[in-house]
């Protein structure tokens, strides 16, 4: 991994988590004010909004594990290939130091990498909860 592609993951995982931060507390209000509103005995399309809420979070639950395995798979295969990048005799000149900065930028890439695959299904879902819900 080079460094752009290292500060690529890093800003869209910065951007993932604002997203998430922004739309979250919408769809918490909205549907707790939903919930309170709709009392001992909720409508049908309360019901149905309320099974929406529990279906969506399982899924997107599923998703995010399975996206951040297979994430985390792809990392394993590329960290292990830049373990043996100091030791190739058919790459000479790689320093020791060269190698180790490229090792811990794979890391950190790899980092990213889990963490945008994991947050991605939540902010989408969590972001189109927030537009659907205020009719935007």
């Amino acid at each position: 991994m080079n460094a752009q592609s290292t500060r690529r993951r890093t800003q869209r995982v910065a951007t993932q988590t604002a997203e998430l931060a922004m739309a979250v507390p919408q769809v918490v209000a909205m549907r707790l004010t939903q919930m309170a509103l709709a009392g001992p005995k909720p409508s049908a399309a309360d019901l149905r909004e309320f099974h929406l809420m529990t279906s969506e979070k399982t899924a997107a639950a599923v998703e995010s594990w399975t996206a951040m395995g297979l994430q985390m798979w792809r990392a394993q295969q590329e960290l292990m290939l830049s373990c043996w990048r100091p030791w190739n005799p058919f790459q000479p000149g790689v320093s020791s130091v060269r190698a180790l900065q490229h090792s811990a930028n794979a890391m950190h890439s790899a980092t990213m990498g889990v963490l945008g695959e994991g947050l991605e299904p939540v902010r989408r879902r969590a972001v189109a909860n927030a537009k659907r819900l205020t009719g935007r």
